[in-house]
């Protein structure tokens, strides 16, 4: 048995290096790939530009101000879109949940407009908050809410009945069954949540400003694009694309268990 349980520890142990070997090798081939295509003269020149260019259209960008004046931008309203969209939506969930009628009453028309792409909605928030910053955050809130509420919802149907009849037979509020008994139980529904939320809030985000901005991270990348550096708007989209890995790393740091 000793033998059998130091042998499961060394696989286990091995897994995460054999991970890292394959993560790096993943990254290498892509690289050969890129840098084959951008050789070959298959594509039309510049479409793939060679691995320098876009290396050293990183390192401008890195150090040029207005990168960073862009990515406060679009930083703020992702984050803004991000938090109200997850509140509206755990909020919505959890109400869907408790109120299972009511919940069963909605979900064809949330489960309908969640497939929807959320760019559809932006002549309507541009009607209603105009072209600046507020259209932007409401995108990122729209893109955020569906699947922060579908993902709560499914959570709230998978808590222990047990525990909510124990809530129930202590008089607990509405407000102290959220707190105690709902939010705990809903953790890791949560976590997956925040998650998804932030990944789709980065993409309503992004193409709202690809659409209609003057500043922010999509406005760049479109602009980089209508001037046809390719280099630059390659670099960009490798940096946005750091970013969203540090954000999402980020969240799986903070949460307990992650």
């Amino acid at each position: 048995m000793k033998n059998i349980t130091m042998g499961g520890f060394g696989i286990a142990a091995a897994r995460p290096a054999a991970i890292t070997r394959i993560r790096i090798a993943t990254v290498i081939a892509v690289l050969i790939l890129w840098e084959g295509m951008a050789r070959s003269g298959w594509l039309y020149e510049g479409v793939v530009p060679p691995l320098t260019a876009v290396a050293a259209a990183f390192a401008r960008l890195l150090v040029t101000a207005a990168t960073y004046r862009h990515l406060a931008v679009t930083g703020w309203e992702i984050a803004a879109g991000f938090v109200i969209g997850l509140a509206a939506g755990v909020a919505a969930g959890v109400v869907m949940g408790v109120r299972r009628f009511f919940g069963r009453a909605i979900a064809p028309y949330l489960d309908g407009l969640a497939t929807a792409p959320k760019i559809i909605f932006l002549p309507i928030v541009m009607l209603m908050f105009g072209v600046g910053v507020e259209s932007k955050i409401a995108l990122g809130t729209l893109s955020a809410f569906f699947p922060v509420v579908l993902n709560t919802a499914a959570g709230m149907r998978q808590i222990n009945p047990v525990w909510i009849r124990v809530g129930r037979s202590f008089r607990l509020t509405a407000w102290q069954m959220t707190r105690r008994i709902y939010l705990p139980a809903l953790a890791r529904s949560l976590a997956i949540s925040m998650r998804l939320g932030l990944g789709v809030a980065i993409i309503g985000v992004l193409l709202a400003e690809i659409k209609l901005a003057d500043s922010g991270l999509g406005f760049l990348a479109i602009e980089h694009y209508n001037h046809f550096r390719i280099p630059e708007m390659y670099a960009l989209l490798l940096f946005i694309f750091i970013l969203a890995i540090g954000a999402n790393l980020l969240i799986s740091r903070l949460l307990p268990g992650h």
